[in-house]
């Protein structure tokens, strides 16, 4: 047994590896290709058994497109996704098990989804290119697997939320960090409300933190207590220790796609929750595989039928008390009208121009080959084939996701909350040196025209260097660099502080009954202009 376990602590020295690889790792026009190697030819029998016995590795060697890597750690990943005996499970490899600086373009383990409960194979890809217009959100592809020399399937390669991931996407990797994904096998301690899994109710003590929450730096039981205080007792202040906006973009991404197997369905789970550098935790969505309705239950009654998909209200669970991340929210006003902008923005963007659509579409296109070959897939190439239109399975029911988006667009576009018109944007100007002007600008005037009707604009900007954006309202009273008073037209003027000669900026318009941003993804694309432009 001791040849076989994570137990190996004497093994020889091994020298550091240098690692080039020829493209992205997770590239999604792009398929991988993993090749493990085990002594042990009963492999799948000892992964069993280290997945049902604890979280140990079964020491092997990886080929990962072309480079070697000796001597590092696999086990089957998941939770309820996990098959005993499986022939296709999941897979965590840790690439630096023995040789701690062993890594792979930075990153250190490789997550490989099974897919289960997905058809077209592409639902985790596809919602996590959707989502990463809008938010910090993992990378996803493909990886044709191979162990011991045989075709072990097609699987989906999740980029791992590491500290790799939190570098990229907030600056930082050591503040609080925390993994929301609640043991649904254990019964809470005697003093802890029942059932609340992760959903951030403010609970009796530490112990029932314990219980829920997975706790993945160092310190922070306080810090995420704290947060669940506020959230539920004092939420004028949330914005002190919350992301709002990054909170809103992840709440909207869930109900358009109807991604109910997350905080916004039955149990509040897969996300993370990380606190950045300016001391405000950001959620970050996770578990893609169960997304376009393959999971149905929202935690109000039973499971929903593809009609109820169809239809789920943009506004669910807008006042259930369990879920404190979206009513407590969603009282405010502002924060109402943001969640429903960015919900109109995603729905625009991919579903009502037919965007997924084509992407799903090449997706499908360049797996199938490689799924034919695949004699542990879970579905027959027909369902495959139809799993895009048509619902799959008698028992299960996974509906195609052309067939649940197609008439979830339609739903939303009539939708009371978001058939009303927003401001519209026409102009974006920045005041330059005129032509024959011997002095230079030495601030930024910045004025923006918007469709009638519009009672206010804002302007959100930063200096080149900064993280947080700060807020001005503009004026369109004619003295403010926005011409004349009641044009529609609204100025600001900004001055830069010290050295800054560059700024980045969007606008927030409002009118009676929505608002909306220019740009619309504001929070990636700024509208960026620098006093040396304005000089030329």
């Amino acid at each position: 047994m001791k040849n076989w376990l994570l137990t190996l602590t004497s093994l020889f020295f091994l020298s550091n590896i240098v690692l080039a690889q020829p493209s992205d790792f997770y590239d999604n026009k792009t398929v991988q290709e993993i090749k493990i190697t085990f002594q042990e030819s009963n492999w799948r029998y000892l992964l069993d058994s280290l997945r049902l016995n604890g979280s140990r590795f079964l020491l092997g060697n990886a080929e990962i497109n072309g480079t070697k890597f000796p001597n590092i750690g696999v086990r089957y990943s998941g939770t309820r996704s996990f098959i005993t005996g499986g022939k296709r499970n999941g897979l965590f490899i840790k690439l630096n098990l023995v040789n701690r600086t062993q890594n792979l373009q930075g990153v250190q383990s490789v997550r490989l989804s099974s897919a289960l409960r997905d058809p077209s194979m592409i639902r985790e890809v596809l919602s996590y290119e959707i989502a990463r217009d809008y938010m910090p959100a993992p990378k996803a592809n493909f990886a044709k697997v191979f162990i011991n020399g045989e075709y072990y399937g097609l699987l989906v390669n999740v980029q791992p939320v590491d500290s790799k991931f939190l570098e990229n996407g907030f600056g930082s990797s050591d503040g609080t960090f925390v993994k929301c994904n609640p043991p649904l096998d254990s019964k809470e301690p005697a003093e802890c409300k029942k059932k609340i899994h992760c959903n951030l109710e403010y609970d009796a003590g530490p112990n029932c933190y314990f219980h829920n929450y997975e706790l993945l730096s160092e310190y922070g039981w306080d810090e995420l207590i704290e947060l669940t205080r506020i959230l539920n007792e004092e939420p004028g202040k949330i914005e002190s220790i919350l992301n709002v906006d990054r909170t809103l973009w992840m709440l909207a991404f869930n109900n358009v796609l109807v991604n109910l197997n997350s905080y916004s369905g039955a149990v509040s789970e897969n996300y993370y929750i990380y606190r950045d550098g300016f001391g405000k935790f950001n959620p970050i969505i996770w578990d893609m595989n169960l997304s376009f309705g393959s999971f149905k239950n929202t935690g109000q009654g039973s499971d929903l039928d593809l009609k109820g998909l169809q239809q789920l209200d943009p506004l669910l669970h807008e006042t259930s008390p369990t879920k404190p991340l979206i009513s407590k929210l969603l009282k405010n006003d502002e924060y109402k009208r943001k969640y429903i902008a960015h919900m109109r923005t995603i729905l625009y963007d991919w579903f009502v121009t037919e965007k997924y659509m084509t992407r799903a579409k090449e997706l499908q296109g360049m797996i199938e080959s490689l799924l034919v070959n695949d004699v542990n897939k879970f579905y027959e190439m027909e369902d495959f084939s139809k799993s895009l239109k048509s619902t799959i399975g008698q028992k299960s029911k996974i509906p195609g996701i052309e067939e649940l988006m197609d008439k979830r667009t339609d739903f939303l576009k009539k939708h009371p909350v978001l058939s009303v018109i927003p401001p519209q944007f026409e102009t974006n100007f920045v005041a330059g040196r005129g032509e024959l002007e011997s002095k230079k600008v030495e601030d930024f005037k910045i004025q923006t025209k918007v469709s009638k009707f519009t009672k206010r604009v804002h302007i959100f900007y930063r200096f080149e260097g900064e993280s947080a954006y700060r807020e001005m309202q503009m004026k369109d009273d004619g003295q403010h660099f926005d011409e004349q008073a009641g044009d529609n037209i609204f100025g600001a003027i900004i001055k830069p502080e010290g050295e800054a000669s560059v700024v980045e900026y969007y606008f927030l318009a409002e009118n009676a009954g929505a608002l909306s941003f220019d740009p619309p993804k504001y929070m990636f694309a700024p509208h960026r202009i620098g006093l040396e432009d304005l000089n030329k």
